[in-house]
């Protein structure tokens, strides 16, 4: 394969992907074209990984059991953090919608193995938290796909992993990554939620440091 040149349009185009890569968490609930699904699944198949290791673990999850016990989990990790604040933090935080899990009409749990034997350990003998990078990385290139197919992507972090993957019947040798909720956003911004709603802001410049 010989290398293309990228246009300054191609490179426009995405400036402005990667601007409106956002973590949604207001999704409409019309349901996602299993094609597009796919064809943005297939970015796993194109990201980078330590060892060539591939170590990402993907869990649809679909039954409404298992999706059930996922928004608890969910809701009870969120109380416990709202817990962790207070005064005008604490009412702040209450008032943030941190979970799209209840309208999102596709979920993925995705997870690392950490002890797959695929790459033989290449890189990840010295630091094996490279494996959940990988999982991370690719994640990434899959949030991007999504966001170029219309779609859009919420990482839910507020949970419990261990009930989560008692939950899930996940493999003992596998960490999450994150739980994830896929749909058709219902606004298209480049400002962050929690920047919209004044939680934080992003640094004016980009903090670098030379040693």
């Amino acid at each position: 394969m010989q290398d293309q040149p990228f246009t300054d349009e191609f490179r426009t185009q995405l400036d402005l992907l990667m601007r409106l890569r956002r973590d949604v968490r207001r999704f409409r609930i019309d349901p996602v074209d299993e094609a597009a699904l796919a064809r943005c699944l297939d970015a796993f198949s194109m990201a980078p990984s330590v060892g060539l290791s591939e170590p990402w673990r993907i869990l649809r999850i679909k039954s409404e059991a298992a999706r059930a016990a996922a928004l608890e989990n969910f809701r009870t990790a969120n109380t416990e953090a709202l817990s962790g604040y207070s005064g005008a933090q604490a009412e702040s935080y209450s008032k943030l919608k941190l979970s799209g899990m209840q309208e999102a009409p596709v979920q993925l749990a995705i997870y690392c193995d950490d002890a797959t034997p695929k790459g033989h350990g290449l890189g990840a003998r010295t630091m094996p938290e490279m494996r959940r990078y990988s999982v991370v990385a690719a994640t990434t290139l899959f949030w991007l796909r999504l966001r170029a197919e219309g779609l859009g992507l919420g990482w839910v972090s507020v949970l419990d992993p261990k009930q989560l993957a008692i939950d899930l019947n996940a493999d003992p040798n596998w960490r999450l990554i994150g739980y994830f909720c896929i749909g058709w956003p219902e606004r298209i911004s480049d400002t962050p939620e929690l920047q919209r709603e004044g939680w934080e802001q992003r640094h004016a410049q980009l903090p670098i440091e030379t040693r």
